[in-house]
C-alpha cells in the first residue's frame, strides 16, 4: 500500500466567528498530527486550499487572511500545495496527476469540512479507483440551517462518516491511522 495524505482546506476562514469548524473538538492538533506522522513515514503530504474564483468574494479571496492557510499547518514542510476552487479536490487540479507520480494507490483524507470538500474527495477518490481512509477525528464541521432545515455539527459529521464507511471509506480515528503506519514498517 503507497499513502498520500490530503489535507484540505485548513484555512484561517474555518477558524473565524463567521464558520468556526466546532465538531469535532480537536480536530485540528489531529490533523498537525496526521502530517507529522505523514512526514516521519515518507507519506506525501498534499495540502489542498480552496480559492474563490470572484476575486470580490467575502470568503476564500485568494490573498485574503482567511484564505491563508491555519499558521500551524503553514509553518510545516509539505510536498505538495495545490489550489482548487470547487468542493472536488481532483476538479481541474493536478491531483490525479501527482498520486500517479508518486505510485500512490491509497489517499487519506483529513481537513475541513466533512460533509463538503473531504467527503467529495474521498468519493472522487473511490471513483478513479483508489482506496481511500477517511480521518474521523481530523475532519470537521459546523452546524448548518438554511430552507432545507437545519443540522447539529455533531449530527452531520456522524452522518457523512456512516455513509463513507458504508462504501467510500475506511473510516479510522487519527491515532488508529498513526498507529497503523507503525505497525506497516518493516521489522529489521
Amino acid at each position: 500500500m503507497k499513502r498520500a495524505l490530503l489535507v484540505i482546506d485548513v484555512q484561517n476562514e474555518y477558524f473565524s466567528e463567521k464558520r468556526l469548524v466546532t465538531y469535532p473538538e480537536g480536530s485540528l492538533a489531529n490533523i498537525l498530527q496526521a502530517v507529522d506522522a505523514a512526514r516521519a513515514n515518507h507519506i506525501p503530504v498534499i495540502v489542498i486550499q480552496h480559492t474563490s474564483r470572484d476575486p470580490q468574494a467575502a470568503t476564500f479571496r485568494k490573498g485574503s487572511s482567511g484564505w491563508e492557510l491555519h499558521p500551524e499547518l503553514a509553518a510545516r514542510a509539505v510536498n505538495y500545495r495545490i489550489e482548487k476552487h470547487l468542493p472536488g479536490s481532483f476538479t481541474g487540479t493536478g491531483l490525479e496527476a501527482i498520486l500517479r507520480d508518486e505510485g500512490a494507490d491509497t489517499v487519506t483524507i483529513c481537513g475541513y469540512m466533512t460533509q463538503m470538500c473531504c467527503d467529495t474527495a474521498s468519493r472522487q477518490a473511490f471513483h478513479l479507483g483508489y482506496r481511500v481512509e477517511f480521518l474521523a477525528d481530523a475532519t470537521g464541521t459546523l452546524a448548518f440551517a438554511n430552507s432545507a432545515g437545519s443540522v447539529t455539527a455533531e449530527e452531520l459529521h456522524r452522518a457523512i462518516l456512516v455513509t463513507q464507511a458504508s462504501r467510500f471509506a475506511k473510516v479510522l480515528k487519527a491515532t488508529e491511522w498513526i498507529g497503523s503506519l507503525a505497525a506497516a514498517k518493516p521489522q529489521s
